[in-house]
């Protein structure tokens, strides 16, 4: 996954999960490279506050997000960590997840896969699952 848009949304995560996040990524047990690299590129570019600072619809680990996914219709997804199964859950490592972290609603990012197509996600709305 690349994140080639020129318009990039601003993002924003909680330190906690940024903490979290950044020491999964660098493990290097669970996912490739690649997908470390797109995970540490987004927190990289993040605008990181404390966890009481996060306004309530931005997505964080165990968000349930309402998504629209290439203009399909809306479904809910649960971003979590690649340990976590059941239903609806995205892994933080997947192209999806790693899009969703740090959005708000009404926010919609796009990304090309490594086959080049093109892909684009909005977020409708954001219920703070874990962490309410």
């Amino acid at each position: 996954m690349g994140f080639f848009s020129v318009n990039l949304p601003s993002i924003v995560v909680a330190e906690s999960d940024r903490h979290d996040l950044l020491v999964l990524a660098m493990g290097g047990a669970g996912h490739s490279a690649d997908e470390a690299d797109n995970l540490l590129h987004e927190l990289g570019r993040a605008r990181v506050v404390d966890d009481q600072q996060l306004p309530p619809d931005v997505v964080r680990m165990g968000s349930s997000v309402l998504v629209g996914i290439d203009g399909g219709e809306p479904q809910i997804l649960r971003l979590s960590y690649p340990r976590e199964q059941g239903n609806n859950r995205v892994s933080i490592f997947s192209a999806i997840g790693t899009a969703l972290l740090g959005l708000r609603r009404g926010q919609t990012i796009k990304w090309t896969d490594r086959d080049g197509k093109p892909h684009e996600v909005t977020v409708y709305s954001v219920s703070d699952g874990e962490h309410a």
